[in-house]
């Protein structure tokens, strides 16, 4: 059994959705962000960095990650599945997961705080971040225009990309222009496991949390 530490975010729906994928058996915790049920000390054991997601490998000797992405590797090298094994291959997708952590992510990110959340509405702020997540989007759809997937074969780059591409709307980013990023948005949303991971932990039990949390750090 493996233990999901999680909340309603694109980072915690990456792991749902790859538990999902790869079949594992799971057992979710839903933590309360606003009440920062991350930040207490029984947590931060498992994450020394107080954020979600984290997992307890209970079948592997109690071991804990942290991480999104290295939570993926680590699920897809426990299961042999959604990462290749030879060099180039495995490069790949790492490559592409990494352009999800150092980059889509943090800039999708500060385009939420901006957006939707600060105090002040900058313009000059808003539109430098809407450029580089519109920017960011650009480079998947150029890649997506000759290739199904992110790297040969859907993988963890894929779920990890469209976690947080999903939700470009929110960020206040449009993408009618970039027709083989939307395909590739439907396509994954269609399948069953990412229906039923996107859905872990419900919305409607952490969306507040999630804003009051996000509201937080700007006080």
């Amino acid at each position: 059994m493996i233990e999901l530490y999680t909340a309603a975010t694109p980072n915690g729906r990456k792991i749902s959705i790859a538990l999902e994928e790869l079949a594992l058996e799971y057992k979710v915790i839903a933590l309360r962000l606003a009440a920062k049920d991350q930040q207490q000390p029984e947590y931060v054991k498992i994450n020394p960095n107080g954020r979600i997601p984290a997992i307890v490998d209970r079948t592997a000797g109690d071991f804990a990650v942290f991480e999104s992405g290295a939570i993926l590797i680590y699920l897809a090298e426990k299961t042999g599945k959604l990462l290749p094994p030879d060099a180039h291959g495995r490069s790949l997708v790492l490559q592409w997961l990494m352009f999800q952590m150092g980059g889509v992510g943090p800039m999708m990110g500060q385009a939420n705080v901006f957006f939707r959340y600060f105090p002040e509405k900058i313009p000059a702020v808003i539109a430098r971040y809407h450029r580089e997540v519109k920017r960011l989007f650009t480079v998947l759809d150029t890649r997506l225009r000759d290739n199904e997937y992110l790297a040969r074969d859907y993988s963890i780059a894929d779920i990890a990309n469209w976690a947080w591409a999903v939700t470009h709307k929110w960020s206040g980013v449009e993408i009618d222009d970039l027709p083989h990023l939307q395909r590739w948005l439907k396509q994954i949303g269609e399948r069953p496991a990412v229906i039923k991971g996107n859905g872990i932990p419900p919305r409607a039990d952490s969306a507040d949390a999630v804003v009051k949390s996000a509201q937080s750090i700007l006080v």
